[in-house]
This record gives structure tokens, sequence and C-alpha cells, in this order.
């Protein structure tokens, strides 16, 4: 094994020990009025005297990330924010109470080569996974598996390091729960109480070992960053969390089927959203100058991110309210600069009825599912199968898409443009490992120049019942077979991208 991930899991701890100031709040907390604060400063450094100033405002500071000027506060003064807002120095704040994302809905230049074990052959459950035939995996695999030294965060819901195929891979040191937005480190306080983040783990890097399933990168260490809580809510000082632990510990690349914003679309002229989503793009944009590669999911919305007018569906932890939209709000992580965004499809290479898309949004598809239009003999319900904890099974998958392998590991059936990301993070795993560590920026030019270019779909009439979720657009394919705003380059090629 490279010496790289020792040498940078000792520059994390120093570094995380730098950037992250953690202070137990003073006094009582009178229970249901303390709400959680995201401080955005106009600088790109938390003052020294932070917390003396947040305690003056009436509020304790809980963490302070250094390195991107982001604190995050907590206080029960119904005049915290407007205090804090008198210092020139805070460039704005806002209670993350009521900005909660919900998962949605599933039914709608290079270090020397790292090294790395072929991993041919195939599990008992093998023959379900139309997914990885489409994209090449299994041939992939038989070349390169993937590199151990590779570190791929799943910044989800956690996941099950109990599985049998996923235990094998999971790396304790580097897994965290940001979920309160102060990582508490190790596999346990990481662990999936809610099903989602186990699946996307699976099709990631699910061990060749006989059961179940195999990942698209076997070989590879995976680590759970959980930002979203039992009901599938990722809250803004989660995903900034997330993020500054994935740049300060050696991460090559993330993966992230969720909305990590306040609201599904995130306007920057409203002075509360425009913290939250500048805190929270600066976190991102730390871990990819740090060489992560973030891979996001583009949504289930059927909705053209590109030509936003309306959004109905946020904020989804309270009561929606419908509001006009332009091109000023946008979707955080998908459309955050530098991101891969991945749009979904089905086992007849068309994007699924309920993917986003978008020009200048999408940059890949990859096989997502789609239950109602792309049903066939190999993808039999349509949707993607992958690992699932045996304590949720009967909780949190439905019936008809439990499959319980004959070891007793436990799986489900589920679909979404979240099952599509973990495909194009498995392979971008396989290239690190094949071509060694490197920038984001290289990891997405290798994504993007070896996918399978994919046309606009030749009767775009089949999608006239799924019109966007948001404003009732139809939905619209335009640009040509090297890309267009349902497929970006193409559908993600694991053969291609490691040749």
């Amino acid at each position: 094994m490279s010496a790289r991930r020792p040498r940078l899991r000792l520059v994390a701890i120093v570094a995380a020990l730098a950037a992250a100031t953690i202070l137990v709040a003073p006094g009582p907390v009178h229970a249901g009025t303390t709400k959680t604060y995201v401080v955005l400063y106009k600088g790109t450094s938390v003052p020294a005297d932070a917390a003396n100033t947040i305690a003056a405002a009436g509020g304790s500071l809980t963490v302070a990330y250094r390195q991107i000027g982001v604190a995050i506060a907590s206080s029960d003064s119904p005049t915290f924010r407007s205090a804090l807002l008198a210092d020139s120095r805070i460039q704005g704040a806002s209670a993350t109470e009521g900005f909660g994302i919900r998962l949605e809905d599933d039914d709608v230049a290079a270090d020397p080569v790292l090294p790395s074990t072929p991993a041919p052959g195939a599990d008992s459950l093998s023959g379900l996974q139309w997914d990885m035939d489409q994209i090449h995996a299994p041939e992939a695999r038989a070349i390169n598996g993937g590199s151990p030294d590779v570190l791929v965060g799943d910044i989800d819901t956690g996941l099950d390091y109990t599985h049998p195929d996923l235990a094998a891979n999971v790396d304790d040191a580097n897994s965290a729960n940001c979920v309160s937005g102060v990582a508490v480190q190790g596999k346990v306080a990481a662990n999936d109480d809610n099903g989602h983040g186990t699946h996307t783990a699976g099709t990631i890097a699910a061990e060749l070992n006989g059961i179940g399933i195999v990942g698209i990168a076997p070989n590879v260490s995976i680590a759970g960053i959980k930002a979203g809580n039992a009901d599938g809510f990722f809250f803004p000082e989660a995903v900034i969390c997330a993020f500054m632990w994935a740049g300060s510990h050696g991460f090559d690349v993330t993966n992230n089927s969720y909305f990590a914003d306040p609201w599904l679309f995130n306007c920057k002229n409203d002075p509360e959203q425009r913290a939250i989503w500048q805190a929270e793009r600066r976190a991102i944009k730390f871990a990819m100058g740090n060489g992560v590669a973030v891979v996001a999911s583009a949504g289930n919305q059927s909705d053209d991110l590109a030509h936003p007018t309306q959004d109905v569906t946020s904020p989804d932890d309270t009561t929606p309210v419908t509001r006009a939209i332009t091109n000023a709000c946008s979707v955080v992580p998908a459309e955050v600069p530098g991101v891969i965004t991945v749009a979904a499809d089905g086992n007849l290479e068309l994007k699924s009825f309920y993917s986003s898309y978008g020009i200048g949004v999408v940059d890949l598809t990859a096989p997502g599912g789609d239950s109602i239009l792309q049903l066939t003999p190999a993808a039999v319900n349509g949707r993607v199968l992958s690992t699932w904890p045996a304590s949720l099974l009967n909780v949190t998958c439905a019936a008809a898409r439990r499959v319980v392998d004959a070891s007793g590991a436990t799986y489900c059936y589920q679909q979404g443009t979240s099952m599509a990301g973990p495909h194009v993070v498995g392979v971008a795993a396989l290239v690190i490992s094949q071509f060694g560590h490197m920038m984001p920026g290289a990891v997405a030019s290798i994504l993007n120049s070896t996918a399978d270019p994919l046309p606009c779909p030749p009767d775009p009439s089949i999608y006239d019942p799924f019109p966007a979720v948001d404003n009732g657009a139809p939905q619209v394919c335009t640009g040509g077979p090297a890309y267009n705003s349902f497929n970006g380059h193409g559908q993600v090629d694991a053969l291609a991208a490691i040749s």
C-alpha cells in the first residue's frame, strides 16, 4: 500500500485541530427554544474572538471552520441574529431550523499508480445487477478492482458497517457522524439508521466475496460521513461539517445523493438563504481544493435545472411555499462549479422519467432505474439492487423490493438519481486506482471524455405524462449526441474510463 494515506491521516488530524474550535455551550439550554445558526464571515477566516462576540450576542460557538470563514453557533435568544449582524465582520447569519432537505422519494496531476488487484467473477446476486452490465463494470474490475489506498466518502445517512458486503471495506478512522454540525469520529457513530446510505455505499464498494452483489470498485476503502438523520433530513450544519471532514482527511471522491441547500432552489437574493448557500459552497470548494472529487445527483423532480421558474417543493421539512424563481436560484451541490452532476437512466438507456436534467448542469448519466418506462427482462422491476441494513429491511424497504441472499445478507431495490450518482463515484474510484491520485478536474475530464454518448430520445412524447414537479413544464431534451440536456456527455463507462 502507498504511504500516502497514513501520511494524510496524520496531516488531517493536525489540520482538523487547527480548523475547528469546539466549545461547550455555557449555561442552561432551554429545551425547544435553542436554534442552530450558520454564521458567515466576510473573510475566509473566523476571528479569534468569535466565541466572545457570539456569546455577547446571546449564543454559544459550537464549531469554527477557520479555513472557510464559517462558524456554527446556537442560541435561544430571539434577537441573536440581529445582534450578530451588528458585527461588521459578519456577512450573514441564518437559523437552520426549517431549512432541512429531506431525501427525495426514490420512487419518483497524478501520483504513481496505486497498488490494486483485479476483481473478476461474480457473487450470488450478480445476475440481478443489470446496472453494472450496462456500464461495463464487470469487465473493468476484471482489470482493476480498485485500490484500498483510494478513499471514498459516502456523504449520506451513514452506512451499515456490519453488512457482510461492506464490512471489509469500511474505513473506521475516516468515518464520522456530522449530523450535529460537529464531527464525531468512527464507523459506529456513522451507522445508518435510514437505509439510503447503505444502498449507495453498496453500489460503490460492495465486496467480491461470493455473497450478494458486487460494487463497481470492490477493493477500495469507503467511509460513511453521516450528514442525514434517520428521517432523511440534511441540515446545513451537517453538510458543511461533512465537506470539511472530507477536505481535511484525504478523501479522493465523495458521493452526494441529496440536496444540501435550505431550499431545493436556493436564491442568493434572499439574505437568509444566501448565508447558508455561501457557507455550503465554501465548504464544497474547500474539499475540492484539497483533492476531493465531488459527485452529486441531479434530483428526481423532472425539472430543467438550467431554466427554473418555480419552486413548489421547499422547505420540505415544514410547509412548502410556492415561489417564482430564476437562474439566480440554484441547487447545491449539483450546480456548484466543479461538481460532477449525474442524471439517471434506465435499462433502455433513456433518461429516467423522474430525473432532473439541464444544459450546463448535467455532466453524465448513469443507471438509476425506471419502474415505468424501462421495464425489461433484465430489469424486471426497473430498479437498482444494492445493500440494505438487516435491521431496517422490514421497516424502510417496501416488501416487494426486499431480497435476502442465501447467506442471510439483505438487499433492497430502489430507483432515483440517488442510485445513479454512486455509479459515477465507483468509476471515479477505479480511475484513481488505475492512474493514481489526481485533482477533481482531471477525474471529471476522464469520466466525461470516456462516456458513451447518448442522443436525445427518438420519441420525446414518452415523457409527456411526467411534467416538471415544480412548474409543470414538459420535459424537453436539447443538444446533440455528444452533449445534451438529458444525458450530458453520455453514460459513464467503467471499462473505457480505465482504458
